[in-house]
């Protein structure tokens, strides 16, 4: 299936103007070049591919969110490393190890993406911390019912991400 002939002229008119919003942004070529390839899979992935009355805003809105969860996964790559490097070298995971680490990191971040951040927060103190209802409302500032709903928000998120399709 070939793209429609307005996502070809968006493409040819505007994907020099991505690449270079997202290098000022990433000040990685290579990363900006990715994300606005993701933009464009996107604009074609879109039910309505009608021309956008301001393509440049369209764009911009498309890849702010995948450079959002781009630097959201950056981030916590960096701080597992960097967790991993405080520890004594005789507690090291091998080179493997990691790399499982780190993609399981990457899966997780997949699954959870979507979710308000306080739903995604009580989630993880839930299941990665092992805290209290009470402990994570004191934490989020919410009630002890407010964390329930976000818990089962979350639950019902992640049975949908996992078993959609």
């Amino acid at each position: 299936m070939s793209p429609s002939p307005t996502v070809a002229e968006l493409y040819h008119a505007h994907r020099g103007w991505l690449l270079n919003w997202l290098r000022r942004r990433l000040g990685c070529p290579h990363d900006a070049g990715d994300l606005a390839q993701d933009t464009f899979v996107r604009v074609l992935l879109r039910a309505d591919r009608d021309h956008p009355r301001e393509p440049r805003a369209y764009l911009a809105t498309l890849a702010h969110g995948l450079l959002v969860d781009h630097l959201r996964r950056r981030d916590l790559e960096r701080a597992y490393l960097a967790e991993l490097a405080a520890r004594p070298e005789a507690v090291q995971p091998s080179a493997e190890d990691l790399a499982i680490a780190v993609d399981t990191l990457r899966a997780i971040d997949r699954l959870l993406d979507g979710l308000a951040p306080k739903v995604r927060a009580a989630y993880l103190y839930s299941r990665l911390d092992g805290l209290a209802h009470a402990e994570i409302a004191a934490l989020l500032g919410v009630s002890v019912s407010r964390v329930r709903q976000y818990l089962s928000t979350a639950a019902r998120h992640c049975y949908a991400q996992r078993y959609a399709g």
